[in-house]
């Protein structure tokens, strides 16, 4: 008998349950539901931290199956990057916003001679003290670096994403570096290769003008 009423007690309760559990979830909003690391993962179709083996664009020579991806990494010292109020150091309660990489992934893909890689860089944006802008431009730079006791910069270039401020103040960005290149590198240099990434303010510097030709 105490079994019995048990049971009629589970099936009572069941319902209410199942209607708390069904208002819990309406509470949360997809894009709250969908995490930044889901979203980064389906960018390559694969695991963050792993290169994928994408299928070849059209008219592109198929991918070698022993393509080597170098590890992706942040270059020390660039891997935060703050601004602050005009004529001030980015520090205290002077500070506008700080921008910060959390995640990173690559992928390679072989092209004859050359290998094209595509780097994603993950990271947030910080409202400070002294107010973030309704935008923030955030500078990037990837490069290909051969290591060793003489580092050697095979390929780099500077890249800028625009990121729209929230009232909250905190704001994730993703952005995809996808038109760095460089030679398929000898069997005996291929393990010390590595790409780095980072913040540069440089890149938001304007690019110099070309000199008009003397007439």
């Amino acid at each position: 008998m105490k079994e019995l009423r048990s049971l009629r007690n589970a099936l009572r309760r069941g319902p209410v349950i199942a209607l708390a559990l069904s208002v819990s979830l309406a509470a949360v909003s997809p894009v709250a539901a969908q995490s930044l690391t889901d979203r980064f993962k389906g960018l390559f179709g694969g695991k963050s931290d792993e290169p994928t083996k994408p299928a070849p664009a059209p008219g592109q020579p198929a991918a070698d199956d022993d393509v080597d991806c170098p590890q992706v990494t942040v270059r020390a010292g660039a891997s935060t990057y703050g601004v602050g109020a005009t004529g001030k150091p980015a520090v205290g309660n002077d500070v506008r916003f700080q921008a910060t990489i959390t995640k990173m992934a690559r992928e390679c893909t072989r092209n004859g001679a050359d290998i094209t890689v595509r780097v994603g860089i993950q990271g947030r944006v910080i409202a400070g003290p002294a107010g973030a802008p309704a935008t923030v431009e955030v500078p990037l730079r990837v490069a290909v670096v051969q290591g060793g006791v003489g580092e050697k910069v095979i390929a780099s270039k500077a890249y800028r994403t625009t990121v729209e401020m929230s009232e909250g103040g905190s704001v994730p960005f993703t952005f995809v570096a996808e038109d760095l290149s460089y030679p398929v590198p000898s069997a005996a240099t291929a393990d010390s290769y590595v790409f780095y990434v980072g913040f540069d303010p440089q890149a938001l510097a304007p690019e110099p003008k070309a000199r008009g030709k003397k007439k």
